[in-house]
């Protein structure tokens, strides 16, 4: 699963790394959260931007935003298919932009968990692969735009820690992975695989 990570990157940088249309709004969370709201990148008007939306994904026909609790992840492995994720899955997908991740590995004799930061040996953003929403709060009209990362199966560097991990892409898939017309399924699941373990640097938070 995925469910902390730190984004202290300038607009800059977002906007130079990504080949953004426009520098986002300066930005900086060491510990986003569930709830929290942080920038997704996704495709406005045919632009590539990076644009606030809220961490649990809300589903347009959810009647309320308490599904949001249990949607911040999606497994690739049923993505395609869960109700919650699937319209999101073929025409809204979204990169969330992080410098790191952070899981927690037990201590033998010790109840405090170690926290861990995941993040590129380069030292560059990584590009987790999400979905993002429209949800429209009835009682007030109010439009909430919000997101999920999406997790895959473990590759051996993360392992030992979680049997979990979010999908990050390499920079080939990002235009494909952003873009509506992309609707080739098997395209789609082939890039929600772990990434190559040296993608990859832990140390402790």
């Amino acid at each position: 699963m995925c469910g902390r990570y730190d984004l202290n990157e300038s607009p800059q940088i977002l906007a130079l790394y990504f080949r953004l249309f426009a520098e986002p709004p300066t930005f900086r969370n060491a510990d986003v959260r569930p709830t929290n709201t942080a920038p997704i990148i996704r495709l406005h008007e045919g632009q590539r931007l990076a644009l606030p939306a809220r961490w649990g994904l809300i589903p347009s026909w959810s009647k309320d935003d308490k599904i949001a609790q249990h949607t911040f992840n999606a497994r690739a492995e049923t993505v395609a298919e869960k109700p919650s994720f699937r319209a999101a899955f073929k025409r809204r997908r979204c990169i969330v932009p992080v410098s790191a991740f952070f899981e927690w590995r037990a201590i033998p004799g010790e109840k405090k968990k170690q926290k861990l930061r995941f993040a590129s040996p380069e030292q560059h953003p990584l590009a987790l692969a999400g979905l993002w929403e429209h949800w429209q709060r009835l009682e007030t009209g109010e439009c909430v735009e919000t997101y999920t990362i999406i997790t895959t199966t473990a590759n051996d560097f993360m392992a030992p820690i979680h049997d979990r991990m979010p999908v990050i892409l390499g920079q080939g898939d990002w235009d494909a992975w952003l873009d509506q017309a992309t609707g080739n399924p098997l395209l789609l699941q082939s890039m929600l695989a772990p990434c190559p373990d040296d993608w990859l640097e832990c140390v402790p938070a």
